[in-house]
């Protein structure tokens, strides 16, 4: 992956789509399916060719760039919950790169998401509940753990928890992807107006 500003902020765009589908999900049982399934691709796409098609094109992230914008901006704009879960994902992310087993365990697990998706569907729960075993036996394991707040009644529910999970990895692969593409933390601090600059580029490439 050549390493970038423009890409590290389409890299950071995907993490930030996923922190706020866990979000929605956790508050209030549901999220946008759109963006739930570009999260999803995001973590079959393991040999892509550049970037965007990580994500099927940068069409796909409107989300996570609305959403990178603000973060970006002025101190009392930024959401600290989200800024938790993105930093926390980052964190995850520096830990398992080092952890070469778990990496290729997770690896064969997404190839065989991937034929199951081809046969069910991206979002199927079959396909969800295979991703998500996959966290809950690999990352889950790298402490500490990420805590996840919202409502109980949703966070109990299978289904939504395997959705929440699923999206936790694929944070984990945008954080991958941004420390791919030049990503770290010194950069992402001395770069924040740029990114924020970028992000506000593609934002504004994007409306019809």
């Amino acid at each position: 992956m050549i390493k970038n500003l423009s890409n590290q902020t389409i890299a950071l765009a995907g993490l930030s789509q996923t922190v706020l589908s866990v979000c929605n999900l956790a508050k209030t049982g549901t999220t946008n399916a759109e963006d739930l399934e570009t999260c999803v691709s995001s973590l079959l796409k393991i040999n892509a060719d550049d970037v965007p098609e990580v994500y099927g094109g940068v069409d796909k992230l409107h989300s996570g760039f609305k959403l990178l914008e603000k973060q970006m901006g002025p101190s009392d704009s930024v959401d600290t919950e989200l800024a938790r879960y993105g930093a926390a994902l980052v964190y995850l992310e520096s830990r398992f790169r080092r952890q070469d087993g778990m990496q290729k365990a997770i690896r064969v697990g997404l190839e065989r998401a991937t034929a199951q998706a081809a046969h069910f569907g991206i979002t199927h729960e079959n396909v969800m509940s295979s991703i998500a075993d996959l966290y809950q036996n690999n990352i889950s394991k790298i402490n500490p753990r990420i805590m996840v707040m919202g409502e109980p009644e949703y966070l109990e529910n299978p289904l939504i928890a395997n959705k929440i999970r699923v999206l936790l990895l694929a944070g984990i692969r945008s954080a991958w992807l941004w420390h791919q593409c030049g990503g770290s933390k010194l950069s992402f601090l001395l770069n924040r107006r740029k990114i924020r600059a970028e992000a506000q580029r593609f934002l504004q490439s994007l409306i019809y």
